[in-house]
């Protein structure tokens, strides 16, 4: 039974993926809801249902009272079957009523409306550019995604638990004491205009109040997880303090704006004590002057004051109901912030996968400047033929990763165009793009997984024998055997730890390597590849890597000189544009830039300009 209703929704289902999603909270809310819209509006019904037999039992039992005034043996002869029946029905048919609700609200919808909003929040942030995620904190990025959905779950909940139940309920109070005798509505109409207006005086300050403590606690995760990522550079340079007070401040900023959310509901605690007490006196106390008058009966008492005391309970029920609905709302809001945000580098409708032939990359008047009108690349034009080792060198801030970045179109280039075999990569689908390049970077962080599934990364579908074969290529096989982690896992199966964080540099750069090896795509595109490694690992790998480029297209950025030497043709960049370009024999007899750099290396080092190299 639970796995029937646990299955009318698949949170999985394909679906059309909206590159720019809606950024009003009811259509954002509403285009994530539109797999559940016939399981809603059964459970809107159900929950009607529900709050109707309630209040119909509250008269039933006002019935009972008035019925009770003659002699037992009367009572049950001339209202015994309706008796039973009612019994019946309490037992049997208002549990199965309420069976069903539940069933729908808690099994078809809780478990699998939060699953489908993260499945789609995290499917839609993970398709964003490297430029989006460079910009953020990626724990905040992360919290979003993580406390988004279940707030989505909850206010979801709170309309069929909560909302529906709460206003049938109350609508259908009005129409029992309306029943009994009009009068009997004004005081419950009056306590409902009042409960009315606090609840809209709560809300109206709830919500922002709640959508500025959601950010605050996203703020203290950013915070939180930079100081815990970075925990090696904390501990370098013995900044404990420094990083406490750092955290200290995000979470006082938090506590804040908690307080001041808490404020408004005690004022809504106390306010609606005071408005119960109204209703519970006015009710109650005009039944019992009906029933002095003669005008109503000793069961009308009863219901009026059992429904005045129902709804004296439910009330800071509903209200909290109310309250955390639109509490929810604010953190849906807050995580809109980055789960609303249009996905901008995407593919052209009319994308096609790149085919690659021969490999030729051909650039031409390239310019990109981060939209900073300076920095970066300005007007590189440039061919590099089929299967030609290039070595990019230059100054920190020059130009040489933004160019690789353009190539595996990280961003959309401002001005002029990159063509792959005749084809604008512009035009092209981005994984098919990616898939004809290989790169090792010089910051060679890992997947906090297994080094097994480090290596496969590069081809998931490889088998084990290909797998370690690339790594003995590596020279990463024999210090991978050796491996093993704090739950025992050996070797291929050891974990590598956040980022990599187990192993050594030249370890971390050798799985790399490994994954590039085995991925073996048609361009390689090294960024100080070897950078991590000791003299004698290098020396080892260098064979390696020009084993690697035979047949390939190859672009390698080097600030060791010396690990270019052997490249085709060297281009070097100054200021985002290429200066010189020629072979290492030919630069050198040139006397210009490549040769100061290459006089002026101290242990194969480029000497770099102090400037940083944001711009790339």
């Amino acid at each position: 039974m639970f796995r029937f209703f646990e299955g009318l929704v698949d949170p999985y289902a394909p679906y059309v993926q909206n590159d720019a999603p809606p950024r009003r909270l009811v259509p954002f809310m509403l285009d994530y809801s539109r797999p559940f819209r016939r399981v809603f509006a059964i459970t809107g019904v159900l929950s009607v249902a529900v709050a109707g037999v309630e209040v119909a039992l509250i008269w039933a039992m006002g019935w009972v009272v008035d019925i009770l005034s003659g002699s037992p043996s009367q009572v049950w002869a001339d209202h015994g079957w309706a008796l039973v029946a009612l019994a019946v029905f309490i037992l049997v048919l208002r549990p199965a009523l309420q069976a069903a609700d539940v069933l729908f609200l808690n099994n078809a919808i809780m478990p699998n409306y939060g699953t489908l909003f993260r499945w789609r929040a995290h499917r839609h942030v993970l398709r964003q550019s490297v430029g989006w995620f460079e910009d953020d904190f990626a724990g905040r990025i992360a919290n979003r995604i993580m406390q988004t959905p279940p707030a989505a779950g909850e206010a979801v909940f709170q309309i069929f638990d909560a909302l529906t139940y709460s206003v049938a309920y109350v609508l259908g109070a009005l129409v029992l004491l309306g029943g009994f005798d009009p009068w009997l509505m004004l005081p419950l109409a009056i306590w409902l205009g009042l409960y009315l207006w606090l609840m809209a005086w709560t809300v109206k300050r709830i919500k922002p109040a709640s959508q500025a403590s959601s950010d605050a606690r996203s703020f203290v995760t950013g915070r939180v997880v930079d100081s815990y990522t970075n925990i090696h550079s904390v501990k370098m340079f013995a900044h404990h303090d420094r990083e406490v007070e750092y955290g200290r401040e995000a979470i006082e900023r938090a506590r804040e704006t908690f307080a001041r959310e808490m404020r408004l509901y005690t004022i809504m605690d106390v306010a609606l004590t005071v408005l119960n007490g109204l209703l519970i006196v006015g009710v109650v106390g005009l039944s019992i002057w009906f029933w002095g008058m003669g005008i109503a009966t000793v069961g009308t008492v009863a219901a009026a004051t059992a429904l005045a005391l129902r709804l004296n309970a439910m009330t800071g029920w509903i209200m909290w109901a109310f309250t955390n609905f639109f509490q929810q709302l604010g953190v849906i809001a807050e995580g809109m912030e980055t789960i609303a945000q249009p996905v901008r580098l995407v593919d052209r409708e009319d994308a096609q996968p790149l085919k690659l032939t021969e490999g030729r990359i051909e650039i031409e008047d390239l310019s990109h400047h981060y939209g900073k009108g300076a920095g970066g690349l300005d007007r590189v034009s440039l061919t590099i033929l089929p299967g030609e080792k290039v070595g990019l060198v230059g100054r920190s801030g020059a130009g040489k990763s933004t160019l690789v970045k353009l190539l595996l179109r990280f961003y959309d280039v401002e001005q002029g165009r990159i063509l792959i075999d005749g084809q604008d990569i512009a035009a092209v689908t981005q994984d098919s793009l990616r898939g004809q390049i290989g790169m090792v970077q010089q910051d060679s962080a890992l997947l906090h997984r297994s080094v097994r599934d480090n290596i496969l990364y590069g081809r998931p579908e490889a088998t084990e024998d290909e797998m370690i074969a690339a790594a003995r290529q590596a020279q990463a096989h024999d210090f991978v055997t050796d491996l093993r982690d704090a739950h025992g896992n050996r070797g291929y199966a050891a974990q590598v730890g956040e980022r990599g964080v187990k192993l050594s540099g030249g370890q971390r750069q050798r799985i790399a390597l490994a994954r590039v090896i085995l991925k073996d795509a048609p361009i390689l595109l090294l960024d100080e590849a070897t950078s991590a490694l000791d003299s004698e690992v290098e020396a080892a790998i260098q064979d390696t890597l020009y084993g690697m480029m035979e047949g390939k297209t190859v672009i390698a950025i080097a600030h060791r000189l010396s690990t270019i030497a052997r490249m085709d043709r060297i281009l070097v960049m100054d200021d985002g544009r290429i200066v010189e370009e020629g072979p290492h024999d030919a630069l050198l007899a040139r006397g210009g830039l490549y040769a100061k750099f290459w006089a002026r290396q101290s242990g194969g080092f480029l000497a770099m300009d102090p400037d940083a190299e944001a711009a790339e």
